[in-house]
């Protein structure tokens, strides 16, 4: 038998994916992964950058790379980062695979063991299993609808000295929220008061389906310690596994020697295709596409679940993204929901992994955009006919006890 690291033991499998094992049958109406619409995905340009560069450069397409990532698309991301409102240059960014990837670079490069996170609560489930990886701390943070609470981290700051603060600014996974301007704004003051390193994940930034776009925390105070993840996944295909971190070049340094332990550099073929489609791809009418697209389907359930759920359930009423948070009516587990729902064909995640401590169980995330408005409404008004009939009989079980 192979002896495992003692750090693993820390470690719980992802209760996503092992829910996905058994959610993802055809006859399931899943909303529990965080899965783009695939007919969403740019099948063709793509095709027809893969197939460019391979007619035109595939002896340096198919050979190794520099860590740092291809020139052209790194190149690319500093430019639209900079129009965004975070400034960058090429030098400052570094491509990865995924910003998952951007996560576990960061862990490795700054936590020791024993290190404290400060994270949201609830927070992404992904992120607390790497930060747990890598033997830290995890303190949560309270949060509300405008996010992170900064009264909350400020008295987590004066309480000890934590390494990293982790947070998801921009329509947060799981529960859809979004940081406030103003809260962005105290947040980079306090790491730039503290010296405390904020990492922000900000995958969803640009499916935004409503309201004023809000500049990245990393680009409010330019000598706030803020590392920057973003990503291809949500708005090209999650299947090309590039993603980006952006700091100051000393951190971006430190980040590439860390990924030339790890892979070395991400793919030279997916990097050039990508840097390729950009030159002729319309990306701006291609997230207009994405937006009307994922629009539709968040009213569509945010208006089943107005309709099937019955009264004392509570939801997040995200501007984008792809999840909508659900907190049951008193007395309900989620845990328990999931095997009604599943014996009804119908999936979601429950909300109690994604806590890093004291867990709410009578919460839920649900994923919009997989799915058309039709089956949304479908699966909805399952989950919901679960949800009530549980309550029935909660209400009837004292009677029968008496």
């Amino acid at each position: 038998m192979i002896e495992l690291a003692r750090r693993m033991s820390r470690v719980q499998a992802s209760a996503i994916r092992e829910i996905l094992k058994v959610t993802e049958r055809p006859d399931v109406l899943s909303f529990a992964g965080g899965l783009p619409a695939p007919e969403a995905f740019p099948a063709e340009a793509l095709a027809g950058a893969h197939a460019d560069v391979l007619g035109r450069d595939a002896a340096a397409a198919l050979q190794y790379g520099p860590t740092e990532g291809h020139g052209p698309l790194r190149a690319w991301v500093a430019e639209r980062m900079t129009g965004r409102g975070l400034p960058a240059s090429p030098e400052q960014v570094l491509i990865t695979a995924g910003s998952q990837q951007g996560i576990d670079l960061v862990a490795k490069t700054l936590i020791d063991p024993g290190d404290t996170v400060l994270v949201e609560a609830p927070s992404y489930l992904a992120a607390l299993q790497c930060f747990s990886t890598y033997e830290a701390r995890l303190e949560p943070v309270e949060a509300d609808e405008d996010g992170m609470r900064v009264d909350a981290l400020e008295r987590a700051l004066r309480a000890g000295r934590p390494k990293l603060i982790y947070l998801v600014p921009t329509f947060q996974n799981p529960r859809g929220t979004t940081l406030s301007l103003e809260r962005r704004g105290r947040i980079a003051r306090l790491a730039r008061e503290s010296g405390v390193t904020v990492l922000e994940d900000d995958p969803y930034a640009e499916l935004r389906y409503r309201g004023a776009a809000l500049p990245p925390v990393a680009g409010i105070d330019p000598a706030a310690p803020v590392i920057h993840l973003g990503s291809f996944s949500k708005t090209l295909a999650p299947g090309l596994r590039l993603g980006y971190a952006i700091a100051g070049e000393r951190t971006i340094r430190a980040l590439t020697i860390a990924k030339q332990a790890t892979d070395l550099h991400s793919g030279s073929l997916a990097q050039r295709a990508v840097a390729r489609l950009f030159e002729t791809f319309d990306y701006d009418a291609h997230l207009r596409r994405l937006r009307t697209l994922y629009g539709e389907r968040l009213d569509a359930m945010l208006a089943a679940i107005e309709r099937s759920f019955p009264a004392g359930t509570l939801w997040t009423r995200p501007e984008g993204g792809l999840f909508v948070w659900v907190s049951l009516p008193r007395g309900l587990d989620a845990e328990e929901l999931l095997g009604d729902a599943m014996r009804d064909r119908v999936a979601f995640v429950p909300g109690a992994p994604f806590y890093p401590a004291a867990p709410r169980h009578e919460t839920l995330r649900l994923n919009f955009s997989n799915r058309p408005p039709v089956l949304i409404a479908e699966g909805i008004a399952r989950l919901g006919a679960c949800v009530s009939a549980r309550l029935r009989a909660m209400a009837e079980a004292p009677r029968i006890a008496g």
